[in-house]
């Protein structure tokens, strides 16, 4: 005759699962958790790029155009030039913006075997 197990083997069970449900949980963590840093270094990268470019952009540009426009529009010319750069940063930030409302740096598949889990066990 076969005997139901017994409540040590029983608590070992329980134990046995929840240790791999912990583990299972973990490597999901950190495949995600990798592809979120390559997102957020693509990120970064992109910002910094765009501020290098800003930069030379500002300081090459705003040079010659003032020196080219100077003789028609005077002193007018330096707020255009700064209109342009404004929309230009602007821009930058709206696609680093959507970039990070795009949800590329969370961890969705993690954080909802973490809310079943917990509502499970509630």
């Amino acid at each position: 005759m076969n005997r139901p197990p017994g409540l040590i083997a029983s608590l070992g069970n329980i134990a046995r699962n929840g240790i791999g449900l912990v583990l299972t949980r973990l490597e999901l963590a950190a495949l995600e958790l990798s592809e979120v840093r390559n997102h957020l270094l693509q990120l970064v990268l992109v910002f910094a790029l765009a501020v290098v470019a800003g930069c030379f952009a500002l300081a090459y540009g705003t040079v010659t155009i003032a020196y080219l426009a100077w003789d028609a529009l005077g002193w007018k010319i330096l707020p255009i030039i700064t209109g342009v750069f404004v929309l230009i940063a602007v821009g930058l930030m709206l696609y680093a913006r959507g970039l990070i409302r795009s949800g590329k740096l969370s961890m969705p598949a993690t954080m909802a075997e973490l809310k079943s889990d917990r509502d499970m066990l509630l």
